[in-house]
Order: C-alpha cells, then sequence, then structure tokens
C-alpha cells in the first residue's frame, strides 16, 4: 500500500506538471490531456518494457488513466489560481522525479535487477516522461541542459541503497531516498548550481 500511494503521488506530480506547460504552450483540452498522460506515464513505461512487465501497468490497470484524467481538470478549473505558473510547474515537476525514482527503484528490486541497474530504472521512470513532455512542446528536454535534474536522481537512489545499510525501517529509507532528490533539486536552483559545460565561451 506505501509503495502503490508513492507511485500514485507521482503520477498525480507529474501530470499536473504535465497540464501547466501544455498550458503555457496554449494547447486545447486534448493537447492538454495528452501531454499530461504522457508525463506521467512515458517513464514508467519504458521502466516496463525494459524490464518485460507487459502489458505495461497503465494497461492494465485503468488507475492511472483515471488520475492523469482527474488531474487534468482540477488543474484547469484551478489554473486561475496558481499565480505563479513556473514555479508551480517546477514544484511538481522536482516532487515527481522524487517519487517516481523511488517506485522506479522498487520495480527494479521486484525484479532482482542489481542495486546499479535499479538506479537506471529509477531515473529513466523519473526521466523519460519529462523528456517526451518537452519534445512534444518543443522544448530542449530539461535533462539534456546544464540543470542538474537525471543527476539528482541517481544520486538520491545510490542514498537510498546506502539507508538500507542502517538499521532503520525500509519505509524510511525510501522516504529518505525521495527526500535527498528534492533537496538537491531545490538547492541546485536556488543557489544556480549546474554541471559545467563542455563548450567554450566565444571571446
Amino acid at each position: 500500500m506505501f509503495y502503490l500511494t508513492i507511485d500514485v503521488l507521482g503520477t498525480a506530480a507529474f501530470a499536473i506538471s504535465g497540464v501547466l506547460i501544455a498550458m503555457e504552450k496554449k494547447l486545447d483540452l486534448f493537447g492538454v490531456f495528452i501531454i499530461a498522460f504522457v508525463t506521467a506515464i512515458g517513464g514508467g513505461t519504458l521502466r516496463d518494457i525494459l524490464i518485460g512487465n507487459t502489458p505495461v501497468v497503465w494497461m492494465r490497470d485503468h488507475t492511472y488513466i483515471v488520475i492523469v484524467l482527474v488531474n487534468v481538470i482540477l488543474a484547469v478549473l484551478l489554473v486561475n489560481q496558481l499565480k505563479y505558473l513556473r514555479k508551480t510547474l517546477f514544484l511538481f515537476d522536482t516532487i515527481g522525479i522524487g517519487l517516481f525514482t523511488m517506485a522506479g527503484i522498487e520495480k527494479g528490486l521486484s525484479a532482482d535487477l542489481s542495486p546499479i541497474i535499479c538506479v537506471a530504472l529509477g531515473t529513466i521512470t523519473a526521466s523519460f516522461g519529462g523528456v517526451l513532455r518537452d519534445i512534444l512542446c518543443n522544448e530542449i528536454p530539461v535533462i539534456f541542459r546544464k540543470e542538474i535534474y537525471a543527476t539528482a536522481c541517481i544520486f538520491g537512489g545510490f542514498c537510498y541503497f546506502l539507508f538500507r545499510l542502517l538499521p532503520m525501517n525500509a519505509e524510511y529509507a525510501y522516504l529518505g531516498g525521495i527526500l535527498v532528490i528534492i533537496a538537491i533539486r531545490l538547492l541546485v536552483v536556488k543557489f544556480k548550481i549546474s554541471l559545467p559545460s563542455i563548450y567554450k565561451k566565444e571571446s
């Protein structure tokens, strides 16, 4: 139940981030739903295909489609109350990557995969929906820019496995991994920390 709750919350967070960016692009209602849906289930779909968990989860459990639909309706109705659109988008996106990274790691553990592969699966789960969202909205995906995004997922994933070595409840280790990812994203944006560019500035 705990892990299902995390998965549902991650789906909701990413669906809302998809709605917000779609509305920024002034898409119609169908376009808003598609962007929200792709953002929410894109990473999990790729993850399930990679581990052979087919049909993928949203095809077997329509709860995920309902979650996306409900969040699209709510976000559309409440969009006028979301005054700081960019900050709201960043917040939901940040929460989403924290939740989905750990959901992906849990799927990897269920498939008896090694910690490194589990972290890779978690990063794919957290990042790929956003990649599809940005491509469909004609944006350069955030993970391909200087922002620390996928790196936060990787670091938080490894922290989770370190937490598991400590004498603590597994659920606390799980929450610890989520909080590490969210904290890293908040800190790097606040203090404008980014990965070094490989390109030299033109003089």
